[in-house]
């Protein structure tokens, strides 16, 4: 591998740097008020349970969401529906706390995102919040199977060159944590109660307090 990253350094670690695989909703952007409104609009225009949704949406692809909850023959309109209404507020989010820094003391090359949003849609929020699109970028244009299933984190893997065994997934999900844990990346997980993502390697308030849990990963 290469040389360490700022990040490493500022953990106190003196290996070589770690490959990050980072989520995106939830992780590097807050997007939770246009996803909540976005899905509330389409419930209520299809007939559909808005909060039975919301309880189990976050990570998923659309596409996968919709199939729980809608009937085959609306399921295309819906889909459609909550892509136009998320794409036009694409803009209208923020960077999670600690983020521009974090990604700051990654290496180029030594990170990816993995998201089960477009990629016409998360470039749009990564750049809303004033953060970078990485060059490796696996959206739910690109896997055949979303979160949890453990496609894509194996993907960015892979394009990174990098062991997925030697991997960091960041995730603020359930689903993605367990997309995480079955591509057989070490986990950390963002919450602010750690029985929120039991299956979580380590769980962390902030993304800001991730370099710690890697140098304590390293450490034992």
């Amino acid at each position: 591998m290469e040389a360490r990253t700022d990040l490493d350094a500022k953990a106190g670690v003196t290996a070589e740097p770690v490959p990050f695989l980072l989520d995106i909703d939830g992780t590097l952007v807050d997007s939770r008020h246009v996803v909540e409104d976005a899905w509330r609009e389409v419930a209520a225009r299809f007939g559909a349970d808005a909060d039975a949704i919301l309880a189990v949406c976050h990570g998923l692809r659309d596409e996968d969401a919709v199939a729980r909850f809608f009937p085959e023959p609306l399921r295309a309109a819906v889909v459609d529906h909550i892509a136009a209404i998320e794409q036009e507020r694409a803009a209208d989010v923020v960077a999670m706390a600690g983020a521009q820094r974090f990604l700051a003391g990654l290496t180029p090359g030594r990170w990816a995102a993995v998201t089960s949003g477009s990629r016409r849609l998360m470039t749009a929020r990564l750049r809303g919040a004033g953060l970078p699109v990485p060059a490796v970028f696996v959206t739910a244009d690109d896997v055949r199977h979303g979160k949890p299933h453990p496609e894509g984190y194996l993907a960015a893997a892979a394009q990174l060159g990098a062991d997925i065994k030697e991997c960091v997934v960041v995730e603020d999900s359930p689903t993605g944590v367990v997309a995480g844990r079955a591509a057989g990346a070490f986990v950390v997980g963002l919450a602010a109660d750690p029985a929120a993502l039991t299956e979580a390697d380590v769980v962390v308030r902030t993304i800001a307090d991730v370099p710690r849990a890697v140098a304590g990963r390293r450490d034992s």
